[in-house]
């Protein structure tokens, strides 16, 4: 597979999906098929963003130099860590002019939290003081990956911000959280030796797990929480969350938790269809 593609992580990617396909469902008659376009473009280009820059940064620092997870291209010698950083520049500036886009067709606003979220997503590992160091990727991604993406995309084509918007936009944070929690999960005996004290290397191998499985608990429960009788279609996908909880309590661990990742990801666009499908029939 290109090494570029491999660097941009594609099972990531969900985190970035799934909020714009509940948006556009919850948007009902005002959907607007360019601007959730847009949206999404903002999404996975950031998302790729975020994921070669910390690539870069993660790199330079000598973090991934003994990984057990997916090739990191800086890390392994497979790209320069220049034309890394450059990746991770090129695609923050597709999300800028999608977003500014929309800025120009809803709110200046917009313009305001697209810089708040691009220095969010170079300040996780990047910098002289990243946050992703200190255990508060966890919250940030909830923040833009969830509460952001879902509401900005439900805003972009209503123009209106709602409670139910908000209430939708936590089992998309909490999945995207999920997915990040097992990357942690995975790394955390290797970030422990080099000082990157992520939410897993705190709190500790069997506290990160019982996280892990409260994320997906605590995704099916704000679905119930909407007060939408279709939407509980998303119980649908509680046996396949059931089988991934078990299995990350299991106590697997290093290379074995990597297909995990893929099917959390899995989990997260199944979730956010059945859940999208809820919210269209109602």
């Amino acid at each position: 597979m290109n090494k570029w593609v491999l660097g941009a992580r594609p099972r990531t990617l969900p985190a970035a999906i799934a909020p714009v396909v509940v948006a556009s469902a919850l948007a009902g008659s005002d959907f607007n098929w360019f601007r959730a376009t847009l949206a999404l473009n903002v999404g996975i280009w950031l998302q790729i963003g975020v994921n070669f820059a910390n690539d870069y940064s993660d790199g330079i620092r000598g973090t991934d130099d003994d990984r057990v997870g997916p090739i990191r291209l800086v890390a392994s010698g497979v790209a320069t860590s220049q034309s890394v950083k450059g990746a991770a520049f090129i695609s923050f500036a597709i999300a800028c002019i999608a977003g500014a886009w929309l800025a120009f067709l809803t709110s200046p606003l917009l313009i305001i939290i697209g810089a708040i979220a691009i220095a969010a997503a170079w300040g996780y590992t990047g910098g002289k003081n990243p946050y992703g160091y200190k255990g508060l990727g966890d919250i940030s991604v909830f923040i833009f990956f969830g509460v952001i993406a879902t509401v900005g995309t439900f805003y972009v084509q209503t123009e209106t911000i709602t409670p139910l918007s908000f209430i939708v936009s936590i089992p998309m944070g909490v999945l995207s959280c999920a997915i990040l929690a097992i990357n942690n999960l995975r790394d955390r005996p290797k970030d422990a030796l080099v000082g990157k004290l992520t939410l897993a290397v705190r709190i500790g191998d069997r506290k990160a797990r019982l996280m892990y499985v409260g994320l997906l608990i605590l995704a099916h429960i704000a679905a119930i929480a909407t007060l939408i009788p279709t939407v509980l279609l998303t119980l649908l996908i509680l046996p396949m969350s059931f089988s991934i909880s078990r299995q990350v309590l299991s106590g697997i661990s290093g290379k074995d938790l990597i297909p995990v990742l893929g099917k959390t990801g899995k989990l997260q666009m199944f979730f956010a269809i059945l859940l999208a499908v809820g919210l269209g029939i109602q």
